[in-house]
């Protein structure tokens, strides 16, 4: 338990995919430039993003036995619905070595046993919740932490009020430092395509059959594209086939230079993607990915579109002259593009972290 005068030491707990990683690695940043906080560790598992990235960049993981139960089958199921009461005693044994003061769960398998634990040992817990749906693990959570950080406002109620704030979704400081919205092609309408990590064939094809579409003003279009390795090959033949000359790339590496350049952004809707595109106040044209848990990347697209920071295709609507006919009518009204982007910064928060982080050390009476 903290006392006053005393170091403040965190565990971050969750991961298993970026849309839970990178917001978490956004928040530890920011809680290791504060002077109250002495340490830091991450509770995950050996199967999720954070055993590939934290060592890299500098942070400690320590790891718990514990699946997902959530669309597995029966067998699968059982299983790992067994495994749980020993995460929870992996997590009692990591919260004793460790001596934390928060423990704030961000989501993914790690954060239910870790957060839990910790509420039963009597130490100041916390939810941070990225997605416009919240997903199963910090439903459950939320009846008991003691502050839950939402990325979008509750319409639906999941949260108590009270101890429910909207902070938004954390972005890494380097990734908003980078964009630089005033270095776009000079005389072209930039677009940066991209389907996460790994591509994502439906949108890689779509835009590809777009262009068919758009020869009139092929000329004046800059296209940057992010395949993923699987269809880096078919996607540049066929812009050499169109005799468009674009910037085809399996992965990005500095993205944030990618966005600064772009006007126009066609993407998924994870929580990740959405927190960087509102960050940056970027225009995008939103392709939810349809078998995410809960549909939460409609909801999220969905949030967006309402309000005029986007424009959205539903994959099953999704084809090359659908995308044409929006890519020509932001192309011709800089007017819209120009809303989209207001629209899209009144949404972003750059201090997601930053208050998230303010609201943590708060909890414990610290300024």
């Amino acid at each position: 338990m903290y006392t006053e005068g005393k170091d403040i030491r965190i565990i971050i707990a969750g991961g298993g995919t970026g849309g839970h990683v990178f917001p978490a690695v956004a928040i530890a940043g920011e809680f290791m430039e504060r002077p109250q906080v002495n340490d830091l560790l991450f509770v995950g598992t050996r199967k999720g993003l954070e055993a590939r990235v934290l060592g890299d960049i500098g942070f400690n993981l320590r790891t718990i036995n514990v699946e997902g139960v959530r669309g597995k089958g029966i067998a699968k199921m059982i299983v790992n619905l067994l495994k749980i009461p020993w995460s929870i005693v992996q997590s009692v044994s990591i919260i004793r070595d460790f001596h934390p003061d928060i423990v704030l769960g961000v989501g993914g398998y790690a954060s239910g046993p870790a957060v839990i634990a910790a509420h039963f040992m009597g130490i100041k817990t916390a939810i941070a919740e990225q997605n416009a749906l919240p997903g199963f693990t910090n439903r459950m959570l939320g009846r008991f932490v003691d502050k839950i950080f939402l990325s979008f406002p509750d319409r639906q109620q999941w949260f108590a009020e009270a101890r429910s704030i909207v902070t938004g979704n954390p972005v890494r400081k380097g990734f908003v430092k980078g964009i630089n919205k005033y270095q776009r092609t000079e005389n072209k309408f930039s677009i940066l395509v991209f389907g996460g990590s790994q591509g994502a064939r439906a949108i890689n094809r779509a835009v590809i059959e777009s262009i068919g579409y758009l020869e009139d003003i092929r000329d004046r279009l800059s296209i940057t594209h992010q395949t993923g390795a699987q269809d880096m090959d078919e996607v540049s033949a066929a812009y050499r086939a169109y005799r468009m000359n674009a910037d085809v790339q399996s992965f990005i590496t500095d993205m944030s230079s990618a966005y600064g350049k772009a006007d126009l952004l066609i993407c998924r809707a994870g929580a990740t993607s959405i927190a960087e595109i509102t960050a940056s106040g970027k225009a995008s044209v939103l392709i939810p990915y349809p078998f995410a848990v809960g549909n939460h990347q409609e909801l999220n697209a969905r949030m967006l579109a309402d309000a005029g920071a986007a424009e959205m295709i539903l994959e099953r609507e999704l084809d090359g002259k659908t995308l044409a006919g929006i890519i020509r009518k932001l192309f011709d009204d800089a007017g819209v593009i120009m809303k989209m982007e207001k629209e899209s910064e009144k949404l972003g928060n750059i201090k997601a972290a930053e208050r998230i982080v303010d609201e943590c050390i708060g909890m414990l009476g610290r300024e």
